[in-house]
């Protein structure tokens, strides 16, 4: 037997060793492939800055042949001017040396007025005998003493630090989340920034089991970025930053987690109405729900409907929230979400068919009756839409319902501060406020929702928007706001 494990050893080593040799093989084939393409890289840079030179060259060469053109042109121009006024001149000359052979005066004084008129006018006095442009082109020379030291500068490119995110200057805010971060020293060849996120649970470093992968932001050119549309469905994220020049990749950031705060739920399908089609965030009427199952009477009755569903642990927090009751029945085409609010303040968002006749969203106490109505109780606040002959909106509690002379949005949003007592529903595009319950809650709520012909889809993940919390402030200062329906428990 030791013998056996001796061998056992060996030959695991010997596999290791050839795998590690196999490896070095590769290794040693990748830098060879990749230092090939380092050089055709190089060449090609090179070739580009050889190409640049002889363009600049050529260019120049023909600024040169431009001046030296415009120059010559000018001086030949002058010279021909200055030959014909020699010329002119000569003529003049000529003429004059003629005139003193004439012996009659008269003549001999009518030709020389002549020769002084001629004279007075040639062009030879009126010329200036200084060239109109210089021989120099000393102005057309180049220095290259600077490039030449940048060129013998040049080297090759530098790894990129890593960057640091700026925790104090991100945001959580309105399902959003803005990175900012920079650089721990100028860096002028950063050509762009990656950002890679992920959801997470734990509010430390990032583990390396049981994490979810890093999502990828890239090509980003300014040092801020800002991750829009997101539901939290987690209690953190975990962001981290790269620099990327032309060539290569730095080290990433330190990574950092930020809170995500929001309230996350579903639709609890196992107490709804039977005439009710429930998913995870959507519920739709049904008539002929409950009318193909068998009515089962007795203590077997009894039993199925106390049965835990099977998907769910009883254990779970949710199953915990929601308790163990009956599935709702009559009129009550309800459903409720499987997760109750204890505390804090939490958003969530409904929209309605929009062929819906009829439909309630609020909150309500654990356990109401099978046979209860949203705000039919005083344990349960709501808001009422009623698409029949007119389309009419109201609030409800405690059987009491105040009609609300405002238009109904095709989005509501549902705003509970459980410890501040205050429940209050929005225009969810507007954030206009429709109606606020003011009371103090003694027990866990949970979300609930009414529908009848027609269907509603649920937002859950969502922060509190900022609009929301302006208005909650502002709110709180106004004694009007509050409503007649508010029950004190």
């Amino acid at each position: 037997e030791t013998l056996q494990r001796i061998v056992s050893t060996l030959v695991n080593k010997n596999d290791e060793i050839h795998n590690f040799i196999d490896m070095l093989n590769h290794t040693i084939s990748n830098v060879q492939v990749n230092s090939s393409n380092a050089i055709s890289e190089l060449d090609e840079e090179f070739d580009g800055l050889y190409s640049v030179l002889h363009e600049m060259k050529g260019s120049m060469a023909n600024t040169i042949q431009q001046e030296e053109a415009r120059k010559i042109q000018a001086l030949q121009d002058q010279l021909s001017q200055c030959s014909r006024a020699l010329e002119s001149s000569e003529e003049l000359l000529e003429l004059a040396v003629q005139s003193l052979d004439i012996k009659n005066p008269a003549k001999l004084l009518e030709a020389a007025r002549q020769i002084k008129d001629s004279v007075t006018v040639a062009s030879a006095f009126r010329l200036s005998l200084k060239p109109k442009v210089s021989d120099s082109m000393a102005h057309m020379m180049v220095d290259f003493a600077l490039e030449k030291r940048m060129l013998q500068a040049v080297k090759f490119l530098p790894v990129p630090k890593a960057p640091e995110i700026d925790v104090a200057a991100c945001l959580v805010a309105d399902n959003c989340i803005t990175v900012s971060w920079r650089m721990p020293e100028e860096d002028s060849r950063i050509d762009h920034f990656v950002l890679e996120y992920r959801k997470t649970n734990f509010d430390g470093l990032p583990r390396l089991k049981g994490e979810q992968h890093w999502e990828l932001i890239d090509y980003i050119k300014a040092t801020q970025y800002t991750l829009s549309g997101l539901k939290f469905d987690t209690k953190y994220v975990n962001l981290r930053v790269q620099a990327c020049n032309k060539a290569v990749a730095g080290e990433y950031s330190d990574p950092v987690t930020l809170e995500t705060k929001a309230f996350v739920f579903s639709l609890d399908s196992t107490s709804s109405h039977l005439n009710l089609k429930v998913e995870d965030t959507y519920v739709e009427w049904d008539p002929t729900g409950g009318k193909g199952q068998e009515k089962i009477k007795g203590k077997e009755n009894k039993n199925r409907s106390n049965a835990a569903s099977p998907k769910r642990a009883t254990n779970s927090p949710r199953a915990s929230a929601r308790g163990s009751r009956d599935r709702f029945a009559g009129e009550s085409y309800t459903v409720l979400g499987d997760t109750a609010v204890e505390s804090g303040q939490h958003y969530w968002e409904v929209r309605a068919q929009k062929d819906c006749k009829s439909y309630s969203v609020g909150v309500t106490y654990r356990n109401p009756g099978k046979f209860d109505q949203l705000g039919k109780t005083n344990s349960s606040w709501c808001i009422h839409v009623n698409n029949w002959l007119q389309t009419t909106l109201s609030a409800k509690h405690n059987n009491k319902a105040k009609t609300l002379d405002i238009p109904v949005p095709d989005r509501i949003g549902v705003y509970c501060d459980f410890d501040g007592g205050q429940l209050s529903f929005y225009n969810a595009n507007s954030k206009a406020l429709l109606h606020s319950f003011r009371t103090k809650f003694t027990q866990p709520l949970l979300p609930g929702f009414m529908i009848w012909c027609g269907g509603l889809t649920v937002s859950t993940g969502l922060q509190v928007p900022s609009a929301v919390k302006t208005l909650q402030k502002s709110e709180n200062g106004l004694s009007g706001s509050t409503s007649s329906l508010n029950n004190v428990a």
